[in-house]
């Protein structure tokens, strides 16, 4: 199983699944219950590829040896040699986090976008082709070691994302799709500006320019040089991720993508940024990440503060849940740049404990639009007492982004604060002040929606149906059980946290209250020595 190449088939699949469904006839023929055979077709080879690609991510994460090599299951293909770049696949555990993540939150997703979120005259195959073209693009920045591939998946991304809310999504769907795509290009530019200064600077080292990862992070860079090459990935990073900033497209793209899309947006796409920042950010430029960290461990707790508050304020139910993802990439920002090895790993694992409680919230909110066909607050009010399910669905997600103990978030928001207090108190204490908001905003939201009296003017709502229910209980059962049992996780992701610190030459500080306590009982030690004496 070792030698089977798992991420280029796990990369290709989708893709070759999208072909497919392309190419599927187009057809008016209806079944016995009045659906569209065609239509009907590509959901199914949609589910199916996304399934495949699900069991075999699962066999790839169970093979992982967590006390093994940094990379595993490693490829290389050449590519373009006089470039020096090849396709280069590898996965550590951060990566295979992600990558796991990605193959759980795609199949929920073709599943709940069945019916809902696809319809009027607008493509149903197309729509799925997108998605499972999404997924090649999102395994592939997850699974690539070359930077140059790297930054051609990371581009990539951009066109499926940009016709799924431009063709699929709300009212002010292309204005939303614009302006994602025009951010997220920007960023590009720079990142690219980056890739090949590297390159340039691999050239006049090595003799012959290299993409590939490993041999950059052995490069000696000078300190400005660092900070330039640094800024060109950090600022693209920064964009996707959103920090503020540069976090004003998402409300827009959150808040008029079609739900499947919103969730694998908020949940996967944006995570590419928190990624890119410790996966290359700090390996490749580690001088100039200690230089600017100050600054962007400012930014990430203005933006926990900020977004939080804008997230009080959203009468929009996708709105709101946009603004929170701000708030939490800078806990995971913040995670990123304290330096230490608790913090690391729970940024790692806030990122993909996010992924799951962000995207309960979209689907639930999405089980709610399809009922009430608005995504406004005020039009609903009590609607618990006529759907109790998906009114405890809400809750266990609601519990979930404000980080309740019990629950997924928990663990890794500890972690963060835990690590990054060591090596910044001021901005640890500040950032704790999210957790009081983040109750507020998601306690407000469930309060007006689903609590107190029934609004008059609602419709009579079913309750959630035998699909919703498949849709959404894994990810509920996963949030409950990473809450209380975060072990496997993080035991995969702590080695590759550990590696990255050594590239940039970074320790744990040492417990002050141990260091004291060894002085007294040293200083005891001393005192009963003379008096002996």
């Amino acid at each position: 199983m070792e030698n089977f190449p798992f991420l280029s088939v796990l990369t290709l699949t989708p893709l070759v699944g999208a072909v497919i469904v392309a190419l599927l006839p187009v057809s008016a023929a209806k079944d016995a219950k009045g659906r569209n055979r065609a239509d009907e077709a590509a959901k199914w080879v949609a589910l199916v590829i996304s399934l495949l690609v699900f069991v075999g991510t699962m066999l790839m994460f169970f093979a992982f040896d967590k006390n093994g090599d940094r990379f595993q299951f490693t490829e290389d293909y050449t590519w373009i040699p006089s470039f020096g770049t090849e396709f280069a696949f590898g996965v550590d555990g951060i990566a295979l986090v992600m990558l796991a993540l990605i193959a759980l939150l795609v199949p929920i997703v073709i599943l709940a976008s069945w019916h809902d979120g696809v319809g009027g005259k607008r493509s149903v195959k197309t729509f799925f082709a997108l998605m499972l073209a999404l997924e090649t693009c999102m395994i592939g920045v997850f699974a690539v070691t070359d930077v140059l591939l790297f930054y051609v998946f990371f581009e990539a991304m951009l066109v499926p994302m940009y016709f799924l809310i431009a063709s699929y999504g709300g009212p002010r769907r292309q204005y939303a799709a614009v302006k994602f795509f025009l951010y997220s290009l920007v960023g590009g530019l720079f990142m690219l500006a980056a890739v090949i200064g590297v390159y340039v600077v691999s050239t006049d080292q090595l003799g012959d320019g290299t993409f590939s990862f490993e041999q950059l992070t052995q490069l000696d860079i000078d300190p400005t040089t660092q900070r330039w090459l640094f800024l060109g990935f950090f600022i693209a990073f920064a964009i996707k991720a959103p920090l503020v900033p540069f976090h004003t497209w998402l409300p827009d793209a959150g808040g008029q993508a079609p739900i499947g899309a919103a969730v694998l947006l908020v949940g996967v796409l944006d995570k590419v940024g928190t990624y890119g920042m410790l996966r290359y950010c700090l390996p490749l430029f580690p001088d100039a990440a200690v230089y600017f960290a100050p600054w962007i461990v400012g930014i990430s707790v203005a933006g926990i503060i900020y977004g939080a508050l804008l997230a009080i304020g959203q009468s929009d139910m996708k709105r709101l849940v946009a603004y929170t993802s701000i708030a939490h990439f800078g806990f995971i920002a913040l995670g990123v740049f304290a330096f230490t090895s608790q913090a690391g790993t729970g940024a790692v694992l806030y990122m993909v404990n996010h992924g799951l409680s962000t995207g309960a919230l979209f689907l639930v909110v999405g089980f709610l639009i399809n009922r009430r066909k608005s995504s406004q607050v005020a039009d609903f009010g009590g609607a618990g007492k006529v759907v109790p399910w998906i009114a405890g669905a809400f809750l266990i997600a609601g519990l979930s982004s404000l980080a309740l103990p019990g629950t997924n978030s928990f663990v890794s928001e500890f972690l963060v604060l835990v690590g990054s207090f060591a090596t910044n108190k001021a901005a640890t204490v500040i950032a704790t002040i999210g957790i009081v908001f983040a109750a507020l905003y998601i306690l407000w939201l469930y309060q007006r929606t689903m609590q107190g009296k029934l609004n008059p003017e609602m419709p009579k709502m079913r309750d959630i149906s035998l699909r919703e229910s498949v849709v959404i209980a894994p990810v509920l059962v996963l949030i409950v059980a990473m809450g209380f049992y975060p072990k496997p996780v993080i035991d995969v992701i702590t080695p590759a946290v550990n590696f990255t610190m050594n590239d940039i030459d970074k320790k744990d500080p040492a417990p002050e209250a141990r260091d004291e306590a060894r002085s007294s009982e040293e200083q005891g030690d001393e005192a009963k020595s003379g008096a002996q004496k």
